[in-house]
């Protein structure tokens, strides 16, 4: 384009024919130059237009699955409290019941959760009383509580025991703690009215305290020498696996659902609209 314009300016001003000719050649030229670039490309529009309202409608269900999914993955604490049933006297640290019962329940979802294990050798129902304000320091969301058996190998009046199961589940539902409690049976060898009033202890302090029961805490494990070790009162590892399978989770599952969808329905509530005063406004 530079070439013709300077060939332009060298035509005499004596000969105006040739100045139209090679204007319109110019002209020619930038024509089929503009025609040579590329057009652009036409807008194209959806098929079917997007309604605001469908918009809405998948903000709000994605939110809602995000909601959910945070409330599942919220951290959960579950205290293991007890006795040696509880500690696990005589296995590995990976065997006794709270430990398998928080493996357990991370193969079943709940990632977060956290099972404290505060069984203690030789407690009786008096001296988990005395240690309750340690033990809800970790602010468990659920507490499983399964104590009495040393109660019953001292022969310590059932209407005491009773009296201190009941004192241990109030302080820690004030406490904001849901409680299971697992119950216990004895050997006959107390006499059958001692026996026979201790079972029913359990049912009872349940009934009247509404809390989830297991009846009986080693149901299909005890005085079952292939699942006890050698003195015939505690549990092996296999003999714990039961426990948590067979007696726990059906009961504890439940709970745990109901705590989810708990915290779902206060996770997806909408913040309040603040109302300006009539002060603000004027």
């Amino acid at each position: 384009m530079k070439k013709i314009f300077l060939a332009l300016n060298k035509q005499p001003s004596a000969y105006p024919y040739r100045s139209v000719s090679l204007s319109v050649a110019i002209l020619a030229a930038l024509i089929t130059l503009s025609g040579c670039q590329q057009k652009p490309e036409p807008v194209t529009t959806p098929d079917e237009p997007v309604i605001p309202s469908q918009i809405q409608n998948e903000t709000t269900n994605n939110t809602s699955i995000q909601n959910g999914q945070q409330a599942n993955e919220q951290s959960l604490t579950i205290l293991a409290l007890g006795d040696s049933l509880t500690e696990g006297l005589g296995v590995a640290n990976d065997a006794n019941y709270p430990a398998q019962l928080e493996a357990r329940l991370q193969e079943l979802g709940y990632k977060n959760v956290q099972v404290i294990n505060s069984g203690l050798s030789g407690e009786t129902s008096t001296g988990l009383v005395n240690r309750l304000d340690w033990v809800a320091q970790t602010k468990p969301d659920v507490t499983i509580l399964t104590i009495g058996a040393n109660d019953a190998i001292r022969g310590i009046d059932v209407a005491t025991v009773e009296d201190n199961i009941r004192k241990a589940v109030k302080q820690l539902q004030d406490n904001d703690s849901d409680v299971i409690l697992g119950g216990m049976q004895i050997y006959d060898n107390l006499g059958s009215e001692y026996v026979q009033s201790f079972a029913a202890m359990y049912p009872r302090i349940a009934k009247d305290m509404n809390v989830p029961l297991i009846p009986f805490f080693l149901a299909g494990v005890g005085g079952d020498p292939k699942l006890n070790q050698a003195d015939a009162i505690h549990p092996t590892k296999e003999g714990y696996t039961i426990i948590v399978n067979d007696n726990i989770l059906p009961i504890l599952k439940p709970k745990l659902e109901q705590i989810r969808a708990h915290d779902i329905k206060v996770t997806n509530v909408p913040a309040p609209t603040k109302i300006k005063s009539a002060e603000t406004t004027q």
